[in-house]
C-alpha cells in the first residue's frame, strides 16, 4: 500500500469514531431529555390526582365548617393555579402554595371532632397522604432525571455537542423556603 492510502484510511478511522462518539453522546442527551419529559409528565399526574381530590375534601370540611370560608378560599385559589400552571416554576410554586393551606386546613380541621370522624373525611384524608407520597416520589424522581440531563450537556464533550444543538440546563422542582412540609392528614 501507498503511503498515501495509510494515512487516508487513517483519517476516514479518525473521522468515523469521531462521528461516533457524536452520534451516541448525541442521543445520550436526547435520550436523558425524554426521561425528564416523561419524570414531568408523572409528576404532573400526581399533582393532578391531588387537584382533583381537593374539591371533595372542601366540600366535605364546608359542610362541618362552613364558617371557615377564608381557609377555604386559599384551598380552593391555591388550587386553580396549580391546575393553570403551565411551566416547571409555575407549578413548583403553586404546589408550595397548596401544601401551605392544605396544612391550615387540616390545623381548622382540628377544631371538629364530629369532622375527624365522618367516613367521607376519612377516606379522602387518607388519599390525599398517599397522594402526597406519590407526589414526593415523583418529585425525586423528576429532579433526578435533571441531575442526570444536566449532568451530562456540561461534561466534555457533550458540552460542545450541546451548544451546538441546543440542549440547556433544565429546571428543579423545588418546593419554596418554608414549605417543606408535608400537609399533616394524620388524625390520631
Amino acid at each position: 500500500m501507498k503511503k498515501s492510502s495509510i494515512i487516508l484510511i487513517c483519517v476516514i478511522a479518525v473521522i468515523a469514531i469521531i462521528a461516533i462518539v457524536a452520534i451516541s453522546s448525541y442521543n445520550g442527551m436526547v435520550s436523558k431529555r425524554e426521561n425528564i419529559d416523561t419524570q414531568l409528565s408523572n409528576l404532573d399526574v400526581m399533582l393532578q390526582r391531588r387537584a382533583d381530590l381537593i374539591p371533595n375534601l372542601v366540600n366535605t370540611v364546608k359542610g362541618y365548617a362552613s364558617h371557615e370560608t377564608e381557609i377555604i378560599d386559599k384551598v380552593t385559589e391555591a388550587r386553580t393555579k396549580l391546575v393553570n400552571a403551565s411551566n416547571i416554576e409555575e407549578k413548583s410554586n403553586a404546589n408550595s402554595e397548596l401544601s401551605e393551606s392544605l396544612n391550615a386546613l387540616m390545623l381548622v380541621v382540628e377544631n371538629y371532632p364530629d369532622l375527624k370522624a365522618n367516613t367521607n373525611f376519612i377516606q379522602l384524608s387518607d388519599e390525599l397522604s398517599g397522594t402526597e407520597n406519590r407526589i414526593a416520589v415523583a418529585r425525586r424522581d423528576y429532579n433526578t432525571a435533571v441531575k442526570e440531563f444536566n449532568t451530562a450537556i456540561i461534561k466534555f464533550p457533550n458540552n460542545i455537542l450541546a451548544g451546538m444543538f441546543g440542549f440547556e440546563k433544565a429546571i428543579y422542582f423545588e418546593a419554596e423556603e418554608g414549605s417543606t412540609e408535608v400537609p399533616n392528614v394524620s388524625f390520631e
